[in-house]
């Protein structure tokens, strides 16, 4: 049996980090009993860990190449783990991997944060067994004291949403289909295993699944990302991305609304703001070598704010993630806000690291998906991304009762400005037409442009590719700014309302070059 996730990536901690990994050279029952314990609790809702036996550490990290364990060793080795946990109280059992490695066997012991913490283990294997509750403090598993272990006790039984079973859905609602693009996407050897293995099978080994084999339950986390509808179990688990073309006050809005499963939503909502949003300006000054380049939003900083939200949002909620957009500024809302933990000067300074997190499991798929890192890393990155770009730093709000955060992320000030230095060239581009003078042209214009760069379109063409099925005044306005300004042109001008009229582009964009 194999793990879901790339074993290379797993071993040198490029997906799960240092403090939930534990090397171990050779087998040592009571301490990797003591760290099946301590990921179990899942202290602090990160998805539990992993034991892996056969390789070396220093330093806390891996040494290469491996040891590895002796082949006739390895059922004796996975016998004294079924009897190593049934020791623990109450009853838990891990998911065990051989994996091969630089050519050498090794045992790996997957822990997920168990769904009865909290859990309890001998401390000793002596006659004279004394249970302790145990927990991960950074790299160690230790025994729980005063307020650690009092925080611990009130976890009974509580487990993150994502990771409880759906008591109204069926195994067949995750798709193999799904599951099996997810395994090739983050390169994970389980891949070629599930095409030979049963269905259930697969589901457990990759803890979508629980329950008796009577009463086999998917996982939430499973029914968000491996199952073709999942706003089906939780209603608006969907992004909506709204554009004002004229502002929030005015009579027009555009909306696409993200469905399926997490990753796909995810991956369309932003596909969909980078093509439809973002625009490049180069400004090239003739006595300088190089030209200055940036962006009215830095894709980089949308994509973590806009990950953040669906990593930390509860779905139990029924209310979307919306991406709001003017020609102003970006926000991005979801519910509820941070952890009371978390205070409101804390969010004003963006500087929000909650100590438990909502969606471990979600968390964990996105991470081997290279969607996020985790571990609060998500603002600074947003925040030198803006920096680099010369955009404003980002805003965060939420209210007293934390039903809401959203992050607004400002467009840069030279978006908002008419004013462009007398020396200098400036093309604003958006991967389609090599640059536009008129540094004024909306989105819609723009995209307009992008569309007639190829081959003249008429006009049911373009709405067609803004969603429309009838003339809105954004893109009536749109056109009639681009005539006025000659950017485009009537294929047949004689006869402006002729059926069979489209739109060209004319010789001045064509001419238009940013050396």
């Amino acid at each position: 049996m194999h793990l879901p996730i790339n074993i290379s990536e797993l071993l040198k901690g490029a997906i799960v980090e240092s403090d939930r990994l534990e090397f171990k050279a050779g087998w040592n029952p009571e301490a990797i009993l003591r760290t099946i314990c301590a990921f179990a609790n899942d202290f602090n809702n990160f998805g539990g860990g992993y034991i892996i036996v056969g390789v070396e550490e220093k330093d806390g990290k891996p040494v290469f190449s491996p040891k590895g364990i002796d082949a006739e060793k390895i059922d004796t080795l996975q016998k004294d783990l079924l009897r190593l946990c049934s020791y623990l109280k109450p009853a838990y059992t891990p998911i065990v991997s051989l994996e091969n490695y630089q050519e050498k066997t090794i045992l790996i012991i997957w822990v997920p944060g168990g769904q009865t913490r909290p859990y309890s283990a001998p401390a000793t294997l002596g006659k004279d067994k004394e249970y302790k509750y145990f927990i991960r403090k950074l790299s160690a598993s230790v025994i729980a004291k005063n307020e650690d272990l009092k925080e611990l006790l009130t976890l009974t039984a509580t487990v993150p949403f994502d990771d409880r079973i759906n008591h109204h859905a069926v195994l067949e609602d995750l798709k193999l289909p799904l599951i099996q693009s997810f395994l090739k996407e983050v390169n994970s050897a389980l891949l070629e295993d599930s095409r030979m293995m049963s269905f259930v099978d697969l589901c457990r080994q990759m803890a979508l699944i629980d329950g008796g084999s009577e009463y086999l339950k998917p996982r939430n986390a499973g029914l968000l990302f491996f199952s073709d509808q999942p706003d089906k179990f939780f209603p608006y688990a969907q992004i909506d991305v709204v554009y004002f073309p004229d502002g929030e006050g005015g009579d027009f809005i555009q909306e696409e609304i993200f469905k399926g499963p997490v990753d796909h939503q995810l991956r369309s909502a932003l596909r969909h703001i980078r093509n439809n949003f973002i625009t490049e300006r180069v400004t090239k000054f003739p006595h300088k070598a190089e030209a200055e380049r940036f962006y009215n939003y830095p894709y980089a900083a949308i994509e973590e704010a806009l990950v953040n939200a669906v990593y930390h949002r509860s779905y139990e909620i029924r209310e979307p993630i919306e991406v709001r957009i003017t020609s102003e500024w970006i926000r991005i809302v979801s519910h509820p806000g941070p952890d009371p933990s978390v205070t409101l000067d804390d969010i004003k300074r963006g500087q929000m690291v909650t100590r438990r997190y909502r969606n471990r499991r979600i968390g964990e798929f996105l991470k081997e998906l290279d969607f996020t890192e985790g571990r609060g890393t998500g603002i600074p990155k947003m925040r030198r991304a803006l920096k680099v770009n010369g955009s404003p730093l980002p805003l965060f709000f939420t209210d007293e009762t934390r039903s809401s955060f959203y992050t607004e992320i400002q467009v840069h000030p030279e978006f908002l400005q008419n004013h462009i230095p007398h020396e200098a060239q400036v093309g604003v581009y958006d991967g389609v037409h090599d640059g536009v003078h008129d540094q004024s042209l909306s989105q819609t214009e723009l995209r307009i442009l992008k569309l007639l760069a190829d081959q003249p379109l008429g006009l049911g063409k373009i709405l067609a590719d803004f969603g429309y099925s009838a003339v809105t005044r954004n893109v009536r306005n749109a056109i009639n700014k681009l005539l006025k300004a000659e950017l485009i042109t009537y294929t047949i001008p004689d006869k402006p309302r002729s059926k069979y009229q489209k739109y060209a582009i004319t010789q001045k964009i064509k001419d238009i070059k940013v050396s």
